[in-house]
């Protein structure tokens, strides 16, 4: 396995790593193109193309994303058909960050699989875990994602909420951490 797949299952990875340097180089890529993206004004679909420079997939035409958006990383990004992800967001996505039909994200939300070490002679080495917004979910504004979390279908996360545990199906959670509110009725 290489860095990058060894990164996706969530191995330590150490500065140290002889593989390290292409991990840097991929970062500074993302960092580069982002860059790009926010430096100036870009129509949805001139967007939608730096996005897809980013990502390394073909982004579906119903897929809106408004900018500044920013990753550290980018190419671990895997966006359904009609999402739509506001201004303002962070995507720190070497674990893998996966948004699924119909996912609303709103204006400043973090999507963070990434963490560190508790030892601190470790600290500055990241490990990674996948996080999974299954479709129809609403992530609210300025909400955080953790590693590792899946949100439930249809789903909801209130404004401001920090998500540290899987979310089930139809259902609002809200708060830090966040908790569950109540189950969405059907109609």
């Amino acid at each position: 396995m290489d860095i990058f797949e060894r990164m996706r299952k969530g191995e330590l990875i150490l500065d140290s790593d002889p593989e390290y340097p292409e991990l840097y180089k991929a970062l500074i890529r993302g960092m580069r193109i982002t860059g790009e993206l926010n430096s100036s004004y870009h129509t949805k679909e001139e967007t939608r193309v730096i996005i897809e420079k980013l990502t390394k997939q073909k982004i579906d035409k119903s897929t809106w994303i408004v900018p500044p958006f920013y990753s550290d990383f980018g190419q671990f990004i895997r966006l359904g058909k009609k999402v739509f992800i506001n201004s303002g967001c962070i995507f720190m996505d070497r674990g893998g960050i996966t948004l699924e039909d119909g996912v609303f994200v709103g204006p400043n939300v973090n999507i963070i699989t990434e963490n560190h070490s508790e030892i601190p002679e470790l600290r500055s080495n990241v490990y990674a875990k996948p996080i999974l917004v299954k479709s129809n979910a609403w992530i609210g504004a300025a909400a955080i994602l953790l590693p590792g979390v899946t949100i439930g279908e249809n789903s909801i996360v209130a404004a401001g909420s920090v998500v540290t545990k899987d979310v089930p199906d139809s259902t609002i959670v809200a708060g830090n951490p966040a908790k569950i509110i109540r189950k969405i009725k059907s109609e």
